[in-house]
């Protein structure tokens, strides 16, 4: 069974940083596009930043660039996502993601963690 277990979600004010974390199981990273997903309240789900396995790419929403890396340690299988310089419009609830089928960038991937929520303060 695949499982995706996000953590490293919290409450801080405008400027600050956060590190969010996705252990995997079930699967070998190193074989799957990764990801990570946000949803504000109210508003869509949208594509925050991902790594495909088939061109090597790493994709980021216009609105995190400069700001948000992510990465993976296919040792530990986990994946990262740090982000600085966080903005009262990066509250959102936070989902690491994953696809064996990659197809490069944002699209309905087919594993989701259940989430961890980011609060941003100003």
């Amino acid at each position: 069974e695949v499982q995706l277990q996000a953590s490293g979600g919290g409450s801080v004010q405008a400027g600050g940083s956060l590190r969010l974390s996705c252990a995997a199981s079930g699967l070998n990273l190193e074989d799957y596009a990764i990801g990570w997903f946000r949803q504000a309240p109210g508003k869509e789900r949208e594509g925050v930043s991902c790594i495909s396995v088939v061109d090597g790419v790493t994709y980021y929403a216009d609105s995190v660039k400069g700001r948000f890396t992510i990465s993976s340690d296919n040792h530990k299988n986990r994946a990262y996502l740090q982000m600085n310089s966080l903005k009262p419009e990066d509250t959102a609830v936070y989902y690491c993601v994953a696809d064996y089928d990659d197809q490069s960038g944002f699209y309905e991937y087919e594993f989701w963690g259940q989430g961890t929520l980011v609060t941003v303060s100003s």
